[in-house]
């Protein structure tokens, strides 16, 4: 077969092999605005130099970190806070699950958290109104001395932040009850504290099935407490590391 020599048969030839070459042009972004306000009921001023931190997170792994999708901040000088996040859309996988993290923290310290979920994407409000709870109060006096005797709820497992629509709680008792719930089961037991050293004993549990990300955040912590060798508690934070024999954190809690 061969193309007759006609100027309309060269262009023709012409536009093919440009189009040819030409590169595949990118798919466009598909921008993406989620709005909503940050509240805490506490009737308190937070410091002048609080930040607002939110964040939309993949929470689907459970034996993985939140994956962060976008996150916004904002100033903590007016409360209630209105934020806005934006992201593309594409990153979004329809089968997976995402939620909302709000913070509120003033020179690396956690003043307030989230500690309710806040699903979105998946039949979710675009306009979501997130409460965070005081996790160390700045209005009130400071123990006469750090102890990890109180009520704790789990920040961090093996150094990766846990996802905060997964409760996990501890509550350690002045004569050394242990008590809590590692997200779908209520356990108990003992812990013998002496100085900064703490052995946990075996802790017995109810037996109930729950979803397997809050299954394997459960048996994380249960599994931690018994590698858990000593405490200690961050002076600006307060929050609470329990340590392994190397004095590495196992675990990172918030009190209560």
């Amino acid at each position: 077969m061969r193309f007759t020599d006609s100027p309309i048969s060269r262009r023709a030839l012409a536009g093919l092999l440009l189009a040819a070459a030409a590169p595949a042009t990118p798919a466009l972004a598909a921008p993406r605005v989620m709005r909503g306000t940050v509240f805490y009921r506490e009737r308190m001023a937070l410091p002048p130099t609080a930040v607002i931190e939110v964040a939309l997170l993949d929470i689907s792994l459970a034996d993985a970190p939140s994956r962060a999708i976008a996150r916004t901040r904002v100033s903590g000088r007016r409360i209630p806070a209105r934020w806005t996040l934006r992201f593309d859309d594409r990153r979004i996988v329809p089968r997976n699950r995402y939620a909302l993290q709000a913070r509120i923290t003033d020179g690396g310290q956690l003043l307030f958290i989230n500690t309710t979920q806040h699903t979105v994407l998946a039949g979710g409000p675009d306009d979501t109104e997130i409460l965070v709870e005081r996790v160390s109060g700045q209005d009130q006096p400071p123990a006469a001395a750090p102890s990890p005797v109180g009520s704790w709820r789990l920040a961090s497992l093996g150094g990766k932040d846990v996802p905060t629509a997964i409760s996990t709680t501890l509550e350690i008792a002045a004569d050394g009850k242990v008590s809590g719930r590692g997200g779908c089961n209520g356990f108990g037991g003992n812990a013998t504290l002496k100085g900064r050293a703490i052995r946990f004993s075996r802790m017995v549990s109810t037996m109930m099935a729950c979803a397997p990300d809050i299954m394997a955040q459960e048996r994380g912590f249960l599994d931690g407490l018994g590698k858990v060798r000593r405490w200690d508690i961050h002076r600006g934070s307060g929050l609470l590391a329990l340590l392994d024999g190397r004095g590495r954190p196992v675990m990172v809690l918030a009190r209560q």
